[in-house]
């Protein structure tokens, strides 16, 4: 894709363009940018020792994703995506939401399942269709001798049916990997170990502790892979766009590139901290349960870990909630850190055009009221 430079003396331009967006009431119409000239990214160094974590003025519930080429923000009331296509213009579009809410969507430790589901299918869907429109409007030269497979045609045709089969296809994975690939680690060298020591009242406590930080180790050896990839790295660039506009928006000022490119790319209720959670709440979990279990066949242990997996969700997400309820209480922000310092592997440093994204984004999705979305 071609770079996009930016020019400072055209910023009121590009915002205006904006506006038109939200006035056009999202109707899936893209927006057009001028062309901008070339600034340098913000050095990380630089960008460290100007940002701190200042309190907001207000708490939102506006959330977001990075996408390719783009960012969703997931207000009270409509969801939002805009995405920079090829030609450099920025596309702007609704995603349709259910506005059917059930009673368990309200419930404590219930939805918390439920719209971590939700947000992984909806995140899906968005993550698909911006890596389509990110390449409309490309030269013609880029496009030669790809070819659209089957497969494409097919997922052009039942989009919301692969929407959800990837988002299963996701959750199967992440299982594999960061629950169940720990535990079979830990069945193995146990048969190493003489049956006498296997007795002992303690040593399943012992084997939860030991898979919990085998557990964490492979989540951090992961973040730390794919922050080194580069098309993984430009997407944490728009991870830390959506957390400047979002700490932007709650700081109480206009929602500029020069004010987002100040704010800090850190912020305490992302979905890194709620990862880091289910990892740090699982040993707890899965710990208590060994005591109370005592030494099981491998089989029972795995499917003991299957089946908690909703409660640690459901806890964690209820954590995430009154940690950023009180964040300024001393013990929740030493909770927040270790979910801050993983951001460091989940987020980089935006230029300004992928500002300019991030605000089409939040600017669809901020409501009349300004009620409506405080945390």
């Amino acid at each position: 894709m071609p770079r996009m430079g930016y020019d400072m003396s055209e910023s009121n331009d590009n915002m205006k363009l904006i506006d038109q967006v939200q006035e056009a009431q999202l109707k899936e119409e893209p927006v057009e940018a001028k062309p901008i000239e070339e600034i340098p990214e913000v050095p990380e160094k630089a960008a460290k020792k100007k940002k701190s974590m200042p309190v907001p003025a207000k708490k939102t519930t506006i959330g977001g994703q990075a996408l390719i080429e783009g960012v969703m923000m997931v207000g009270p009331s409509r969801t939002c995506m805009a995405v920079r296509k090829g030609d450099g213009t920025i596309h702007v579009e609704e995603i349709k939401q259910s506005e059917k809410t059930s009673y368990f969507d309200k419930v404590p430790f219930i939805r918390g399942c439920i719209r971590f589901y939700k947000m992984l299918v909806t995140g899906t869907g968005a993550l698909m269709k911006a890596a389509d429109i990110s390449e409309e409007g490309k030269p013609e030269e880029n496009k030669e001798g790809e070819k659209r497979s089957r497969l494409d045609e097919f997922a052009d045709r039942h989009f919301n049916a692969m929407m959800t089969i990837s988002a299963i296809v996701g959750i199967l994975l992440s299982v594999g990997l960061f629950i169940l690939a720990p535990r079979l680690i830990v069945e193995i060298v146990v048969k190493f170990i003489p049956e006498s020591v296997r007795d002992f009242a303690w040593f399943n406590a012992v084997t939860s502790v030991i898979e919990g930080l085998l557990r964490l180790l492979i989540f951090l050896l992961y973040m730390i892979f794919a922050s080194k990839l580069k098309d993984i790295k430009r997407v944490w660039r728009y991870h830390g766009a959506e957390h400047k506009t979002i700490a932007c928006y709650e700081a109480g000022l206009p929602l500029t590139v020069e004010n987002v490119l100040k704010q800090s790319r850190f912020h305490p209720r992302c979905g890194t901290s709620f990862m880091f959670n289910v990892i740090a709440i699982s040993i707890i979990i899965y710990t208590v349960i060994g005591i109370f279990t005592g030494t099981q066949p491998a089989w029972v242990n795995i499917a003991i870990r299957l089946v908690a997996i909703p409660v640690i969700c459901a806890i964690s997400y209820e954590v995430l909630r009154f940690v950023g309820r009180h964040d300024r209480n001393g013990f929740c922000r030493l909770m927040s850190k270790p979910g801050l310092w993983l951001q460091k592997f989940t987020t980089a440093e935006p230029d300004a055009p992928i500002v300019e994204v991030a605000i089409a984004s939040m600017q669809a999705v901020i409501p009349e009221n300004k009620e409506d979305d405080n945390w």
